[in-house]
């Protein structure tokens, strides 16, 4: 099990925006990690109601995004791998 935080993308009202995720994954291969379980998006708790600014338009669903990253391979040179 090893920690990582990588960029993905959200839609939001007001367009795409980019969000730092950080999750549990298992490694698979010397390069290739698989995500477990999303522990923070933004540096917060994955919930519903989730806006980068706190504007209306920016808001996304964060529970959607940690449910749509489990199970995704990862290419560890693309991440953090935070110890």
């Amino acid at each position: 099990m090893i920690t990582i935080k990588y960029t993905a993308s959200v839609f939001t009202g007001a367009g795409w925006r980019s969000v730092t995720v950080t999750a549990d994954a298992d490694q698979i291969s010397a390069g290739m990690a698989t995500v477990t379980r999303i522990t923070a998006i933004d540096g917060e708790t994955p919930s519903y109601g989730m806006s980068r600014t706190g504007a209306r338009r920016q808001q996304y669903n964060g529970q959607a995004i940690a449910a749509r990253e489990i199970g995704a391979r990862k290419r560890l040179s693309a991440c953090a791998v935070v110890v």
